[in-house]
């Protein structure tokens, strides 16, 4: 609340004054700024800035382009991940738990049929082993 009161007052007392000063002031701190601002030092450092620019704009574009498709990249990785589901434990436990027990007797029915060919004391053996 200070703070705002002390804006509000701030203000009154730059208009109060302002309008005091009238357009005659306005007019001399203007055409003070415009000298300072035409002067060959402020010029010479105002050139040199643009000079920066203008050859930092030219390496701007490739930048930008090299950081919006790794960005990209980034965000489709990101989308795929997302959209991947994971299995909650429990779910990931019984998917196991199905994987092992239809791999188990994939394995018995394959080693049997083998070892049924050979005869009776091969499918022992075979499943024994």
């Amino acid at each position: 609340m200070r703070g705002k009161l002390l804006f509000v007052a701030g203000a009154a007392v730059g208009y109060v004054l302002g309008a005091r000063a009238g357009r005659k002031r306005y007019e001399q701190i203007k055409s003070a700024a415009a000298k300072v601002w035409e002067s060959p030092g402020i010029q010479k450092q105002v050139n040199a800035a643009e000079d920066f620019v203008a050859a930092k704009v030219g390496e701007v574009p490739g930048a930008v382009y090299d950081t919006a498709k790794k960005l990209i990249v980034q965000a489709s990785a990101r989308r795929k991940e997302a959209s991947t589901p994971v299995p909650s434990p429990a779910a990931k436990a019984a998917i196991d738990n199905a994987g092992d027990k239809a791999g188990g007797s994939a394995n018995g029915s394959a080693n049997g049929s083998a070892s049924g060919s050979a005869g009776g004391a091969g499918t022992a053996a075979g499943q024994g082993a």
